[in-house]
């Protein structure tokens, strides 16, 4: 795969009708993917090394991102589904990858200013059930 331009990694959201709207105005944006492990070693593991039990862990993925709001409808959804807590659909389009979907919450969003610049805003979502890849 060849280096791919970051503004390529776009994230978007369900609107509430089926139709999934790209966040505008972000500027960084953040994929981790994580499972927890679950420790299986007992006395009669080989050399006292630790033993894993393997597809047992919970798996999770965290999503950040920071930009700028554009006073387009995508941030007003964005503000929108925070306030009301809602849990909606998400896609984040990874160029020349592919598109992981699936439920994800927003776990906060904040905004800050400096003096001599622009107010920018911060969103973290945290997945809230299975998540699917489809190949690009």
């Amino acid at each position: 795969m060849a280096a791919q331009k970051g503004k390529d990694l776009l994230v978007k959201m369900d609107d509430g009708t089926g139709v999934f709207v790209t966040i505008a105005g972000l500027r960084t944006r953040r994929l981790s993917l994580n499972a927890d492990t679950v420790d299986a070693t007992d006395a009669e593991s080989v050399g006292r090394w630790r033993e894993l039990l393997g597809g047992a862990g919970v798996r999770r993925a965290s999503l950040a991102g920071n930009g700028i709001f554009k006073d387009q409808a995508s941030d007003a959804l964005v503000r929108q589904v925070f306030f009301d807590g809602a849990i909606r659909n998400w896609q984040i389009v990874i160029p020349d990858f592919g598109v992981i979907a699936g439920p994800f919450q927003i776990s906060s969003l904040d905004w800050r200013g400096e003096h001599a610049s622009e107010v920018t805003f911060d969103i973290a979502l945290e997945s809230a059930g299975a998540l699917t890849f489809a190949a690009l």
